[in-house]
């Protein structure tokens, strides 16, 4: 007999799910199903939507991480035990459908016992050390970035000058805080640190498309949704939000296309940028008097995984915006909420309950109560 035990491949089973944009498949993604997805450097924000669906595993038909820079996406599923294979092509988007159930043993994918798919499991310490690796080695990444920043600048400094043509909205900015969410980085965990901010100071509340589902998701409404609608759900976009479409500078809005199909009314704004630039735009052109930022993107790392090569459009924004504009984390460490009456009442209460059942288990206490008690009625004028 071996001394030594050979451990086997774990074995996945469960349904498959596809879906060639990640953050539309997670909108479908059901607990113990298998992804199947064709994202190339798999970004934070993805993972962690794939991690809470529960994805059973993910099967990834291109590289998980072939940038220059540390993506942390491959990352986060293998630290969350979630298998990540990635197959050379993506014929397995034909050979299965939804719901069609597969085994996973290795790096082979097996359908009614049918060898369709063999691709590469991607080693927790494999993952880990090529992304140590890209971290040391982000030197070049930051180069380019910056070179790119500055070559577009002039393209885009329509943002600087204030150029943009904004229409009239129905959402009332004018001297109001604004709590701008954005699917990004912790952003969830941002929005549930502003809820006492949120319930206090009852500040506008404006979503970047798959934003204004994480504001329902905290108990609350967005007052208006900015962006070209393809991560918002069709029960944010019905909501009663006023809904903004974000179109390309020359004209073309996709998001136009989705909202007249759906019968929704919308406002359309041609402009560079993100949507979240035009977003921060519309809340510091129509009078905001604060705009607090939830999940937007504030490093290189976070830029790039939006495959952004370049923050020429968010630099001229905050530019122009200037204090305004603040970071979700700071203000839920400088925001304390006021913890009203409630908590004072109680206090006292408690206290008077303990000492009236201290006088009355203490004889002696009982006599000088009762002693004080005929003294003061004696003052008052009462018969003693």
């Amino acid at each position: 007999m071996s001394a030594t035990a050979v451990s086997q491949p774990p074995v996945v089973r469960g349904p498959v799910r596809r879906g060639r944009r990640t953050k539309h498949l997670v909108k479908r993604l059901r607990p113990g199903e298998i992804a199947v997805i064709n994202h190339r450097n798999l970004d934070r924000v993805s993972a962690e939507d794939l991690i809470a669906c529960g994805a059973a595993a993910v099967l990834n038909c291109n590289a998980s991480a072939a940038a220059d820079y540390p993506n942390m996406g491959p990352v986060l599923l293998v630290e969350a035990g979630i298998p990540l294979i990635e197959l050379p092509d993506d014929a397995i988007f034909d050979a299965v459908r939804d719901g069609d159930r597969v085994e996973i043993s290795g790096g082979e994918v097996r359908s009614g016992g049918r060898l369709i798919a063999v691709g590469v499991v991607q080693e927790p310490a494999d993952v880990l050390a090529a992304n140590e690796q890209r971290r040391r080695d982000i030197g070049g990444a930051l180069v380019a970035f910056a070179r790119n920043t500055v070559q577009h600048m002039v393209e885009e400094q329509d943002l600087l000058s204030g150029k943009i043509d904004l229409p009239r909205f129905d959402t009332d900015f004018r001297d109001r805080p604004v709590l701008i969410v954005v699917r990004g980085v912790d952003h969830q965990a941002d929005l549930q640190a502003l809820r006492p901010y949120v319930r206090d100071v009852r500040p506008v509340l404006l979503a970047v498309d798959g934003g204004a589902d994480a504001i329902l998701q905290a108990g609350f409404r967005p007052d208006m949704i900015v962006g070209d609608m393809d991560s918002a759900s069709e029960a944010a976009l019905r909501c009663g939000a006023e809904l903004v479409v974000h179109a390309y500078a020359d004209g073309r809005a996709p998001g136009r296309e989705l909202l007249e199909r759906l019968g929704l009314e919308h406002k359309v704004i041609p402009a560079p940028g993100t949507s979240q630039d035009i977003a921060m735009l519309i809340a510091g052109e129509k009078g905001a008097e604060l705009i607090v930022s939830v999940g937007s993107q504030f490093n290189l790392v976070e830029f790039l995984d939006k495959n952004r090569r370049g923050m020429s459009s968010t630099f001229l924004t905050r530019l122009r915006l200037g204090e305004r504009i603040v970071d979700a984390k700071g203000v839920s460490r400088l925001y304390r909420p006021s913890p009203g009456l409630a908590p004072v009442v109680f206090v006292l209460v408690a206290g008077v309950l303990v000492l009236v059942a201290v006088i009355l288990a203490t004889p002696a206490l009982r006599e000088v109560v009762d002693l004080l008690w005929l003294k003061l009625r004696v003052l008052l004028g009462g018969a003693p």
